[in-house]
């Protein structure tokens, strides 16, 4: 049975069949409780199929939907209650949160305004309507005040004119190098929730943003015979969950490379560390450490799920912007001994793509990705089951099926795809015929899916290795607590 919305309308139902959709649904509710979305979803989808004609049933599916970021379903099954009911009022709300996580605030704005006149004492809802649109405002103003070519922070600020106070007690670069002892003091200050002076902060951003400017987007990696390469997933700011890699692992040295596959930042709360902490390293190991752009290193998701926040309030605006315009010269993709193709997302919507498209994409100063471009589907797009490709689960991207990575393989003359993006309850999961490969590093993400973390090593003959890890304890900060004026909305 798909769990894929199916389409609805008013038909007859036995009366034992209502009866019984409703036990499921009941069933469906305890199991979403227990956060056991998936199973939930297959629950829904059971009392759906016995009676297709209750409002409720579609909007409890979009919420399980919501919860594993399936955010095209859940506003697919949410239109579906509201088509029923005109007049249910969650099916709204359940639209508008959908649309918030994919940055479409106006289509989200429009619904809380519904959600709103029907329900003008509701607290919640008047709280989420009142930020809604100040977003919608900021973003009216900010482009009122674009201009053609806007300033390029990083070719006009001048990092020599900041001084280090002498009540400075943390590392310091000397002479503007960076060195491994100055990363491992940075990182256990950080442990210890301490800042580095903000000059040295800027100093490590504008290391790697020249580091990427001379670097393609489709980055070629060869494992030496005495190295080894671990390929990690999303981290999204669990800094602590982060460096605990370091520790089962190693450090980064020259011969224990390391290849982050995007997403590093939003979600966690300790982003800014985990980014530094990546850069620094990056700049002390240009050939041995290596960063994909994730859907998570643009402006419109770091606006709400907490890294602009969290970087204007342990720093500065200006010191975001400057992460802004870094983020958007990150490589795209990494070809591992010219057989391993690692991407944050997945494949394509066509079937022509080559290894030179990808190196030829113009990724440069594109802070919005269009959608149906080959960077938005490199960032975006999830594996499916069934053969073929299908529309995405999270309204964004695609989604592509066994066929599609394996005529794209043979094509490239590749042996595997590895990729990250989605949480997986193990850390990692093969698919597709042992071709497509994803690994999250994220473990218990956002402190409550419970889920491993997991690690891929790959020796310089291309034997791949797994490890898969726990979460470790964190200081009592909650996930997203920088994104406050949004955070409520995805609960």
């Amino acid at each position: 049975m798909s769990n894929e919305p199916n389409g609805n309308q008013n038909t007859s139902v036995l009366e034992e069949n209502k009866i019984k959709a409703e036990e499921i649904k009941e069933a469906a509710n305890k199991l979403f409780l227990a956060k056991k979305y998936e199973a939930a979803i297959e629950k829904y989808s059971e009392a759906i199929n016995l009676n297709p004609n209750v409002a409720a049933y579609y909007a409890n599916r979009s919420f399980a939907y919501f919860k594993t970021e399936a955010f095209g379903y859940a506003i697919t099954d949410a239109d579906k209650a509201i088509k029923l009911d005109p007049s249910y009022t969650k099916g709204y709300y359940r639209r508008a949160a959908a649309n918030m996580n994919l940055c479409k605030f106006k289509d989200a704005l429009r619904d809380f305004r519904i959600v709103m006149k029907r329900s003008p004492d509701d607290k919640d809802a008047k709280a989420k309507f009142t930020e809604c649109e100040k977003i919608v405002k900021r973003m009216a103003f900010e482009k009122a005040i674009e201009v053609d070519s806007p300033k390029n922070l990083a070719e006009t600020f001048d990092v020599n004119t900041i001084v280090v106070e002498p009540s400075y007690d943390g590392p310091k670069l000397e002479d503007g190098k960076i060195t491994k002892e100055f990363i491992e003091e940075m990182m256990e200050r950080f442990k210890n929730q301490k800042r580095i002076h903000k000059k040295h902060a800027f100093q490590i951003i504008l290391a790697v943003r020249k580091i990427m400017l001379e670097t393609p987007s489709l980055v070629d990696i060869t494992i030496p015979q005495d190295s080894n390469l671990t390929v990690c997933g999303d981290v999204h700011g669990q800094y602590y969950d982060f460096i605990n890699i370091f520790k089962i692992n190693g450090v980064p040295s020259e011969t224990n490379m390391y290849l982050f596959n995007g997403d590093f930042v939003d979600r966690g709360s300790f982003s800014l560390e985990v980014i530094l902490t990546l850069f620094a390293y990056k700049w002390l190991y240009p050939k041995s450490l290596y960063l994909t752009r994730g859907n998570h290193e643009t402006d419109d998701m770091n606006k709400v799920y907490g890294f602009e926040g969290e970087v204007k309030a342990k720093f500065s605006e200006e010191m975001f912007e400057l992460f802004s315009e870094t983020f958007s010269t990150l490589p795209l993709a990494h070809l591992i001994n010219q057989k391993i193709l690692v991407v944050h997302g997945g494949l394509f919507s066509r079937d022509d793509v080559t290894l030179d498209d990808i190196r030829n994409i113009d990724r440069f100063g594109k802070k919005q990705l269009d959608h149906g471009s080959l960077m938005c589907e490199l960032l975006w797009s999830d594996p499916q089951p069934q053969p073929g490709r299908g529309p995405s689960k999270r309204g964004v991207g695609i989604q592509f099926g066994p066929d599609v990575t394996e005529n794209f393989l043979k094509r490239n003359n590749l042996e595997l795809l590895i990729r990250s993006h989605e949480v997986k309850e193990n850390g990692y999961v093969i698919e597709h015929n042992g071709k497509c490969i994803t690994v999250f590093s994220a473990p218990n993400y956002c402190d409550t899916i419970g889920n491993k973390g997991a690690i891929i090593n790959i020796t310089s003959d291309l034997k791949l290795d797994y490890k898969t890890f726990e979460a470790v304890p964190h200081p009592n900060i909650r996930p997203m607590a920088y994104a406050s004026q949004f955070g409520g909305l995805f609960t």
